[in-house]
């Protein structure tokens, strides 16, 4: 069932990730629409609206804790993809990656930059190797 939340949350869902959000979506659908809704209601919907974060800090401060967690791979891709889309620049993406290997040890800093590698690498800020 859609609600405001839903709609406010698929709004901004759109506005950071694009196409990419979409398609984690889609692709709960036939196994569970309802995490689907609750990925769009609660992170986007509600936290991602509040006042006290502009996006650019948002999708930083969520690049430093998927980096940090050190198994979430598909979702770092999809919000470095965001964290350009809503204005970061690739340079800073990259230091907020280097400063996890303080707190996150080196091995989640390096996986980290290696799913920033690749963004860059599909979106032409860098050349493949």
């Amino acid at each position: 069932m859609k609600n405001q939340r839903f709609e406010s949350g698929l709004k901004k869902l759109t506005e950071v990730d694009g196409e990419a959000g979409q398609k984690v979506i889609d692709s709960l659908a036939s196994i569970a629409p309802d995490l689907a809704k609750y990925t769009i209601e609660f992170p986007f919907g509600d936290i991602y609206q509040r006042p006290g974060l502009d996006l650019k800090s948002r999708e930083l401060i969520t690049v430093a804790a998927l980096t940090a967690l050190g198994h979430c791979h598909p979702q770092l891709n999809v919000h470095i993809n965001g964290a350009l889309n809503v204005g970061c620049e690739p340079e800073e993406i990259v230091e907020v990656i280097i400063q996890m290997a303080v707190y996150a040890g080196f091995p989640a800093s390096l996986n980290g930059m290696f799913v920033a590698k690749e963004v860059f690498i599909e979106r032409n800020i860098i050349e493949a190797p």
